[in-house]
């Protein structure tokens, strides 16, 4: 076996321990995870300033320095994170239906772990708690395979996680850490078939694009976030403002950061004013189409900034003719993230919600606001942005399949 087969091997093992395991026992190993996070977390930034030395030496940007960036404060709130899973129910042995057939058999659908979970992401060290506390919440062993960018944090974090989770009785294989210094690892867990159940990409859109098209193992498509903010003309102008400024500048290196602002032709010269400043001021560039760009402070924009996620200061800003215009923009460019309508118009919101095709739909509201953290799921393991086997913010029901229990008196067909 090669060394991502064996520590997928080991995984299965781990995992049908982990599937029995009581909600008593997963929640204490959370616990003790969290406990000794907070302990060793000057250890864990010490490790995470190698990998944050190494980025700014290869000219990596400030937005992917920010994602690679663990302090003191950042590893108490993956602490936090892992308390509050502890604190949600558990979705392992949830009867989502069930009845009493005509013949009397008694049918029940039941979740249940998936399995064996592997999760390939880029640059954010935080997912690595994150992940291997919701796979191990809901039953699943992690086969975890950060970027190279974050090997020394990773490494750091996961010694400590497998530790805690040996201390508390669980196998400490239901939280591994594959080889990041080649790609050989993405390739072999990739092809994984009958080993791993289920793979989940984090990161960005040529990395998700390869495991989706490369893989043997099912896939679950996250995060390519090219989201927009659409300011109606029955907007408030004062929401519209918070709300575009907040979408784009609370975090820039996030896939629920709006990439682009459509602003309605009969409102745009009343509100380009008051927006376009606000940004600049903020440090965003400003792409935007022929009328934005006439603005002072802004640049022309191209074809390809209309279907770009930044990740980074900058932000594409075109003026649209009407609410139909704005969803066909979105169409068009859009990934399925999170596009947010600004409006006092009911017709208008609801015609924006029933036509605009992506996993979360803002209203009046910051697309910010799509993370499992914020909807009440405790730690997201990604945000879908397909359609089976689940959509949006994926909390722990997400990470459990389910199966059916059939109970009989000796029945036969």
């Amino acid at each position: 076996m090669s060394s991502v087969q064996q520590q997928a091997s080991d995984a299965r093992i781990a995992s049908i321990e982990l599937a029995a395991a009581t909600r008593a026992e997963k929640d204490a190993a959370l616990l003790r995870m969290a406990e000794r996070l907070e302990l060793r977390a000057a250890e864990i930034v010490e490790a995470n300033a190698v990998d944050v030395r190494n980025a700014r030496e290869s000219g990596q940007s400030e937005a992917m320095i920010d994602r690679l960036s663990l302090t003191e404060e950042r590893v108490g709130a993956m602490a936090e994170g892992l308390r509050q899973l502890a604190a949600l129910p558990d979705p392992v042995g949830d009867v989502v239906r069930g009845s009493t057939l005509a013949n009397g058999l008694e049918l029940r659908q039941v979740r249940v772990p998936f399995g064996v979970v592997g999760i390939i992401y880029e640059g954010r060290p935080n997912v690595t708690a994150d992940a291997a506390g919701i796979c191990l919440k809901s039953g699943n062993a992690a086969l975890l395979r950060g970027s190279g960018s974050a090997m020394s944090s990773n490494a750091a974090i996961v010694s400590v996680l497998r530790k805690a989770v040996a201390d508390s009785g669980l196998p400490a294989d239901a939280v591994q850490l594959l080889d990041a210094s080649t790609r050989d690892s993405v390739k072999e867990l990739m092809r994984a078939r009958g080993l791993v159940d289920v793979l989940i990409p984090r990161g960005g859109a040529s990395l998700i694009k390869t495991v989706v098209e490369e893989s043997t193992v099912p896939v679950i498509e996250t995060g390519v976030g090219n989201c927009h903010v659409y300011v109606d003309e029955a907007a408030d102008l004062e929401k519209a403002l918070a709300v575009a400024v907040n979408s784009k500048t609370q975090r820039l290196s996030t896939c629920n950061t709006a990439e682009s602002l459509l602003v309605h032709a009969a409102i745009a010269d009343t509100f380009l004013p008051l927006v376009l400043p606000e940004l600049i001021d903020k440090g965003v560039t400003v792409h935007g189409d022929a009328r934005v760009s006439a603005y002072d402070g802004t640049v022309p924009a191209t074809e390809e900034d209309w279907g770009t996620e930044y990740l980074s200061a900058d932000i594409s800003v075109a003026v649209v003719d009407s609410l139909d215009d704005a969803l066909d923009h979105i169409r068009r460019y859009g990934t399925g993230h999170t596009e947010a309508i600004v409006s006092e118009s009911v017709a208008a919101t609801r015609r924006f919600a029933a036509r605009v095709d992506a996993a979360a739909v803002m209203i009046n509201a910051s697309t910010r606001f799509t993370d499992g953290g914020e909807f009440g799921f405790g730690a997201e393991i990604g945000i879908s942005t397909q359609k089976l086997h689940a959509r949006g913010p994926m909390g722990l029901p997400e990470l459990t399949s389910t199966k059916y229990i059939v109970t009989g008196d000796g029945h036969t067909r």
